[in-house]
C-alpha cells in the first residue's frame, strides 16, 4: 500500500471511530433521560398519587377475604380502575403501615391512593 492509501485508511478509521463514539454517547444520554423521567414519574406516583377521576368520581365496592397480600390488593385496585400503579400502591401501603383485613369497602375513583389506604385501614363497612 502506498503512503496516501495508508493516510486515507487512518482518516477513515478516525471518522468511523468518532461517529461510533458519538452514537454511543447519544444513546447513553437518551437512556439516562428516559430513566430519569421514569424515575420521576414513579416517585411522583408514590408521594402524590391523585385519584383516577375528578370529583365526584365513581364508587366501586372492594371485597377482600383477608388472605391477599398487599401487592395483590394493589393489583386488584388497579384492575378495577381505582389506582394507576399497583407497585406505587404497594410501597405506599408499606410506608403507611397498611395490613390487609377481611371485609368490603366502598372506594371512589376520585380518592388518592393515600386516602384509599386510610379507608382500607379502618373497619370494614359491615363491622361498624
Amino acid at each position: 500500500m502506498s503512503r496516501v492509501t495508508k493516510e486515507i485508511n487512518k482518516m477513515s478509521l478516525a471518522v468511523i471511530s468518532f461517529c461510533g463514539r458519538l452514537v454511543l454517547y447519544t444513546l447513553v444520554a437518551v437512556l439516562l433521560l428516559m430513566g430519569a423521567k421514569k424515575g420521576y414519574e414513579f416517585g411522583y406516583s408514590i408521594f402524590y398519587a391523585p385519584g383516577i377521576d375528578k370529583a365526584p368520581g365513581v364508587e366501586k365496592v372492594v371485597t377482600l377475604d383477608g388472605s391477599e397480600s398487599v401487592s395483590e390488593v394493589g393489583k386488584l385496585l388497579e384492575d378495577i380502575g381505582l389506582i394507576r400503579d399497583h407497585s406505587a400502591f404497594s410501597i405506599q401501603a408499606k410506608v403507611y403501615g397498611y395490613e390487609v383485613q377481611e371485609g368490603a369497602w366502598t372506594l371512589n375513583t376520585a380518592l388518592s391512593s393515600k386516602e384509599m389506604i386510610d379507608l382500607l385501614k379502618e373497619a370494614p363497612e359491615g363491622d361498624e
